[in-house]
């Protein structure tokens, strides 16, 4: 049977996957797919907190859809300014970022 514990060793491995990529990757996209892994470690901790604290509220269940909206509109926003600024200078590469010159 699947307990508390291994969701939250599950989602505390997601949540330091997303962190070591958003902060060893140079490629936007790739950051920003580290930053999604790291709002899905959070829902994974909503829905395991939710099912095992409180069985029988859906708390965690609607946050867990808030943070999804919510994830889905950043991810929405960021790749209009991500395909923005690739138009403008060639580059997704942040580390191309101190030669922009806005």
């Amino acid at each position: 049977m699947i307990g508390l514990s291994h969701m939250l060793i599950i989602s505390t491995a997601l949540f330091f996957i997303g962190v070591y990529g958003f902060l060893t990757r140079r490629n936007m996209i790739t950051m920003l797919m580290a930053v999604e892994l790291i709002l899905n470690s959070v829902n994974i901790n909503f829905i395991a907190f939710n099912k095992y604290l409180y069985p029988g509220k859906l708390e965690g269940v609607f946050f867990t859809v808030f943070i999804i909206t919510i994830a889905a509109a950043e991810a929405a926003v960021a790749i209009a300014i991500i395909i923005n600024l690739y138009r403008h200078y060639k580059s997704i590469d942040s580390e191309d970022a101190d030669t922009m010159k806005f």
